[in-house]
């Protein structure tokens, strides 16, 4: 990019940048204890808790992930698009209710494992202590795959070198997190939602403009490469086989076990809010969905040439179609997607770290300043070891999430679901579902070949079901014959 482009979008992105950091300061000055801090009070609005949800959910994947698998792979995106909308869907319509009074019953739960502690009387801490360090360990690689989209953007942009266009990334998360927690992370969210779904739409929108003068974009496609046009085959013509369109569906079912899109459910402020937030959510998640990959199918007929790096095409694309003002805002979408992201899952794994480690076994009669004050210290902490993760430039944004996705999706789905709707589920049995799914996540993710090219989410949350259920049902029987004895 020419300087003086260059000096026009970096404008756009300091003015974007300082009304996000002013969000925080804001934010800041209303967060007075810990409930504040990590659930904003439990007072958010319809449009804030929809679109926060949504765009923390999607992070910098959607402008750069998504886009990047349809442009290598055409409509064999639409398996993922899909199975994510239909899950965004359930997840409102089956969780967020029953959550919010369920976690508020449960000693008014802050955090997901002191919803599950609380919900099964664990008086000996492992319930907290083993989902706090599946959460610790999850979203390192979560949000480092939203540094890493964060470095190639800054690098595509300003020509900044990777490791210092990561650094400044990671900076200007960290501040805004730490100084406003929930409240500044949901009010940008709400922004960066709205901002997010612009950019996805006009980019297409204006390829298709610009280069449909020969023809609309399926028939540039077809002449392209009339493979990336069918769903059922890959983009060399070779038919899908049923464990790569299960893989891809199966992706809607992780909304179920992740924190910090649950953790929106528990700060709505009335459970009358939430049929609306559900019809916002699903409208913006589908709009979102339907415009990256169209972004994706834009950039196959826009260059000849085959891009160095796929996960690029939209910020090729905005190059190359707006005005540098115009595509300042564009691309500080991605900022947005980044930043709506990470924050959120910043603040969840502190939360983690401050009150189901820090408050439960070393301070218990921690004053409630003390407690923010941890979890903004806890924030930097989080912050600098996935900037260590993400110092590797090859890393890919859709790979990192995809890890992180299914981890959250076994090790917590299941439990989440059925401590709302099957009564006989116990401890042991809650316990038994996260250490398992976490852990087949974990080991089937080294395998490879055969059935073990299955996306890990599918074995992990059958495996978590079978164990919560068969551990529940044993230890529910151990313990009624307990009873009967004892009466």
């Amino acid at each position: 990019m020419g300087d003086d482009r260059q000096l026009l979008i970096g404008l756009t992105f300091f003015l974007y940048l300082i009304v996000v950091l002013g969000i925080g300061l804001v934010a800041w000055r209303r967060t007075r204890n810990l409930s504040d801090f990590v659930l904003g009070g439990r007072r958010l609005g319809s449009w804030v808790a929809a679109l926060s949800a949504s765009a923390s959910d999607m992070s910098g994947w959607l402008l750069l992930g998504l886009p990047g698998y349809a442009y290598l792979s055409g409509m064999e995106s639409i398996w993922l698009a899909g199975g994510l909308l239909v899950g965004t869907w359930l997840n409102w319509r089956i969780l967020a209710a029953r959550l919010r009074e369920a976690s508020e019953r449960a000693g008014n739960a802050l955090t997901l494992p002191e919803y599950l502690s609380n919900r099964f009387d664990d008086h000996s801490g492992l319930i907290r202590i083993v989902s706090a360090l599946f959460i610790l360990l999850f979203f390192l690689f979560y949000t480092s795959s939203g540094l890493v989209a964060g470095g190639k953007l800054f690098e595509s942009v300003f020509g900044l070198p990777y490791h210092w266009a990561v650094a400044v990334g990671t900076l200007t998360v960290i501040l805004y997190t730490a100084f406003g927690g929930f409240l500044a992370v949901s009010w940008t969210d709400l922004m960066q939602g709205l901002l997010m779904a612009v950019a996805l739409l006009a980019v297409p929108l204006m390829a298709m403009a610009e280069f449909g003068a020969d023809g609309n974009l399926y028939t540039r496609l077809a002449e392209t490469n009339p493979h990336l046009l069918n769903p059922f085959t890959d983009k060399h013509g070779e038919t899908l086989g049923w464990i790569t369109i299960v893989s891809l569906l199966a992706w809607g079912l992780g909304y179920f076990g992740q924190p910090h899109i649950l953790a929106r459910f528990k700060a709505v402020q009335s459970v009358v809010l939430i049929p609306q937030a559900r019809r916002i959510a699903v409208s913006w998640v589908a709009l979102s969905l339907t415009a990256a990959c169209l972004v994706g199918l834009s950039g196959g007929v826009v260059f000849d040439a085959p891009l160095a790096d796929a996960e690029k095409v939209f910020i090729r694309l905005v190059d190359l179609l707006f005005h540098p003002l115009v595509a300042g805002i564009c691309l500080a979408a991605i900022l947005a997607a980044i930043m709506s992201t990470a924050d959120s899952q910043l603040l969840v794994a502190s939360s983690a770290f401050t009150e189901d480690f820090y408050k439960t076994f070393f301070r218990r009669q921690a004053s409630d300043r003390e407690l923010v004050i941890v979890g903004r210290l806890a924030v930097l902490a989080i912050a600098l070891v996935a900037y260590i993760l993400a110092m590797n430039p090859d890393s890919s944004v859709l790979d990192l999430v995809a890890y992180a996705w299914a981890g959250f999706g076994a090790a917590f789905g299941p439990v989440v679901i059925l401590s709302l709707y099957w009564r006989p589920m116990t401890r042991l049995g809650a316990l038994g579902g996260i250490i398992t799914g976490g852990l087949t996540v974990v080991i089937w993710k080294q395998l490879e070949g055969g059935l073990f090219d299955l996306y890990e989410i599918l074995p992990g949350i059958l495996v978590s079901t079978v164990a919560i259920v068969l551990i529940s049902l044993m230890t529910g029987s151990a313990q009624a014959s307990r009873n009967r004895r004892l009466a």
